[in-house]
């Protein structure tokens, strides 16, 4: 295995070691974390998953690599395992920070999914979703929104514009009180632009830190 970073930290679960990276770590116990997993395809490398930790400065920034990832292995397990093999990061960072510390968690696309499932069991104060996965790519009746409506916390959608897994129009009506859908003007589901459009990635980073500025008392 190659040599830790020093803003790094394992995390043992039952399924290996979970990895920690951390941006702005001093900013943890004084505003709060955001905890970010990555998706079914990639890594923590994800470019949208980099400019919030490049970017974000009102809490520290948390990328988690699950265990498959950690392990070396190409793909991603089931559904239930990506949950196991990231409650224990969260419980970890919880106990490092406090209770009385917002705990902010999301990731992009399979991650966003994971935190969906498990946000309210950990107590988090809000959940981040970059990129959701609503359905395969050509399979619109293969809906997976009950996982996004169902979170029970205060929500953030963040969907490009040409993301086959989603749309931002062919998202059902959100909850308006908890989630709010940030549909971007251009992107794939990597945020990927064309040639002749504009960087999205500002827009990642500004809607996220103004819906954080808004819970973070």
């Amino acid at each position: 295995m190659a040599p830790i970073p020093a803003d790094s930290e394992l995390v043992p679960t039952e399924l290996g070691d979970a990895r920690i990276t951390w941006h702005g770590r001093d900013r943890a116990a004084r505003r709060g974390v955001l905890l970010l997993g990555h998706g079914a395809g990639g890594g923590i490398e994800a470019p949208d998953l980099q400019a919030l930790a490049a970017g974000i400065d009102s809490v520290a920034v948390a990328l988690v690599e699950q265990p498959w990832r950690v392990a070396g292995k190409r793909l991603a397990p089931a559904p239930k395992t990506l949950d196991a093999g990231w409650l224990p990061v969260v419980a970890h960072v919880r106990a490092a920070v406090g209770e009385a510390t917002p705990l902010f968690v999301g990731g992009r696309s399979a991650g966003a999914r994971v935190a969906c499932r498990t946000g309210a069991t950990t107590g988090a104060a809000g959940v981040l979703a970059l990129a959701f996965p609503l359905h395969p790519p050509g399979k619109p009746e293969r809906s997976r929104a009950d996982e996004l409506l169902s979170t029970g916390l205060r929500t953030l959608v963040v969907q490009g514009a040409r993301d086959p897994f989603g749309a931002p129009e062919e998202f059902p009506p959100l909850p308006r009180r908890t989630h709010r859908l940030v549909g971007l003007s251009a992107g794939n589901h990597a945020f990927a632009v064309r040639k002749s459009e504009t960087d999205v990635l500002p827009d990642v980073v500004r809607a996220v830190a103004d819906w954080l500025q808004e819970l973070i008392p």
